[in-house]
Parts: structure tokens; sequence; C-alpha cells
């Protein structure tokens, strides 16, 4: 049977590949608790330190597979949107605040809850086939997978509130203009750029990049007080780290830091 998510590690890099090429990389429920298993795992793994997050074949994601989903409504057993406090939660929590930074190799199209984890990354590589949909009103739902969350951090509320209702697909240029791609390259650049960018930043104070990450997030939602606090807290982290004791004497002595991670 082949596995539905396939892990690479490369040194310090952990390459996640959503692995349903003929179904868009839909997520059913196998691909759903596989991605959100192996992200609890990688989480708690010191030897990680960083994830790219990819799909196999020409897509990225085409979200939820409805093709199980309708099953699943047509069985009238349980409530068919369990599946967002099962998986789709728990998963959007894990990207969100993993401790280490997460690149998205976002070739073709990216949908619905597929979009919604291709947001959740720090950082997201795309190509001229690039395309994101969010398609939840389409089929009469709202936004999951933290998209309510994060599309409004990435292009404001108004023009979230457009993408949600809306429902028209945003192209690659119009995708990087409005900040849903950190960078465009050519579609055979996609994974091989992010793959490159995760092992750069795996070698990088990772420490300090979690804690980059947990500060940003109290400053979307907070007021100026809570970010001093989250800072103060960031950098009493930081500075106890080797990390931080390295780098600043290899400043001073002119010299190429080297950072472990801890």
């Amino acid at each position: 049977m082949t596995e539905p998510l396939l892990v690479d590690r490369t040194d310090a890099v952990a390459t996640l590949t959503l692995n349903r090429p003929a179904a868009m990389n839909a997520l059913d429920v196998a691909l759903k608790e596989a991605l959100r298993d192996t992200l609890a795992e990688l989480e708690a793994d010191r030897t990680c330190r960083a994830v790219v997050l990819a799909g196999a074949g020409g897509s990225f994601c085409a979200g939820q597979d409805l093709r199980e989903h309708v099953a699943t409504l047509q069985s009238g057993t349980g409530k068919p949107l369990d599946t967002v406090a099962a998986h789709y939660n728990p998963i959007a929590a894990r990207l969100a605040n993993l401790p280490k930074p997460v690149v998205a190799a976002v070739r073709g199209m990216a949908a619905g809850a597929g979009a919604s984890l291709a947001f959740l990354a720090d950082i997201r590589i795309g190509g001229p086939s690039t395309s994101f949909l969010m398609a939840f009103a389409k089929v009469g739902l709202a936004a999951d997978t933290g998209a309510s969350w994060t599309l409004p951090r990435l292009v404001g509320h108004a023009k979230a509130v457009e993408l949600l209702m809306l429902a028209e697909p945003v192209r690659a240029e119009e995708a990087w203009r409005l900040g849903l791609l950190t960078r465009m390259v050519d579609d055979d650049s996609v994974l091989p750029t992010a793959q490159e960018l995760a092992a750069r930043l795996a070698a990088g104070p990772t420490v300090a990049y979690g804690a980059i990450k947990r500060q940003l997030s109290v400053a979307d939602a907070g007021t100026l007080a809570d970010a001093l606090a989250a800072e103060a807290q960031a950098q009493a982290i930081c500075g106890r780290t080797t990390d931080h004791h390295a780098a600043t004497m290899a400043f001073v002595n002119k010299q190429k830091p080297v950072f472990e991670g801890r």
C-alpha cells in the first residue's frame, strides 16, 4: 500500500510530501492522521531543525477529499465535520506553533484546507503554476485549518473576506503580490529552492527562530504591553542558549558563527 505521507530526512531537514497525486493530494483520513502524528513527532525531535511541506505530482493539495466526505454524509453516522476537531485543528496548531521553521513548496493548485496548510508555513515558495483557491464557500462551508487566522494576517481583513466569500482562484503573480507567496521561482525549482532555504534555516539559530514565531503570534493579536512581555520572555530564553553565547563571541572575534540549535 502506498504511504499517504512521505517523510524524507536530509541532515536536519524533514521534507513531508503529501502523497496522493492521483487525487491532487486531497486530504483523506489516512493522510490527515499521518500528517498530524508526524508533525507531533517532529516537534519533539531535536535533530529536526526545519520542515518542508510539499505535494507529490503537479499539485500541492486540493483540500478535503470530497469523495470520502460524501460517503460520510450519506452514511448518516456521526458528525461529518468531526474531522475539524480531530484532524484539521491539531494539524494547524502544530504547524503554527512548531518551534522550528516551516517552508511550503507550493507547486500547482492549493485549494481549501490545502491552501490553509500553505498559509500556516513561515515561508511559501511558488512558481508560475501555483494558484490558491479558498474553496470552502463553494461547498457551503466556512474556513478551517486556520485560514480565518492566517489570511487576515497575510492579506488584510477586507481581502480575506473577498477571497473566502467569492472563492475565486488567485494565480501565482497575484499571490506573490498579495504576500501569499514569499518567493517566486520556476516550477521545477520550487521544491529544491524550498529545501535549500530550509537547510539554510536549519543551520541557523533555531531556538531564536522558534521564539520569533511565538512573539509574532502574541504581537499579532495583543497589545504593545503583550508584545513587550513576549519579547522579554523570548530574550531571556535565547540569552541562555549556547548559540547566543557562541555567536556573540564569534562576532567579537570576527569569525563565522556555528549554530547548534540549543
